[in-house]
């Protein structure tokens, strides 16, 4: 079990937060986590995060419907980043796709033989 205290936050009390489809495996989003937004994420079993931008909390899906239920949520080996896998409603991005990370933005490196 995740304990707040586990989890080290940097110095402005965010942890990044890397949210993955759990039927696929498929990365949807990074996000960031502060103290109250991982509260809240683990006490109803949503995804919450702290919006940098907008700086407030951000529960996903509150204003599209597309919630993310959370099936587990693990911190990594030094306790300075969380993986939440969720299931989701609909699409991850505000911009309507599956993932964030569905970019033409990309490097393909071929195995070579």
């Amino acid at each position: 079990m995740i304990n707040e205290e586990d989890i080290r936050f940097d110095e402005k009390g965010l942890v990044p937060c890397i949210v993955q489809d759990y039927e696929t495996g498929r990365v949807l989003t990074l996000a960031y986590m502060n103290r109250e937004s991982f509260a809240i994420s683990k006490e109803r079993g949503l995804t919450c995060f702290w919006s940098r931008s907008r700086q407030e909390l951000w529960l996903k899906g509150e204003t599209s419907g597309n919630y993310q239920h959370i099936v587990t949520m693990e911190l990594d080996c030094d306790g300075d980043a969380v993986l939440v896998r969720v299931r989701k409603d609909g699409p991850a991005c505000h911009r309507g796709t599956d993932s964030c990370f569905d970019t033409d933005q990309k490097i393909v490196f071929e195995e070579k033989r």
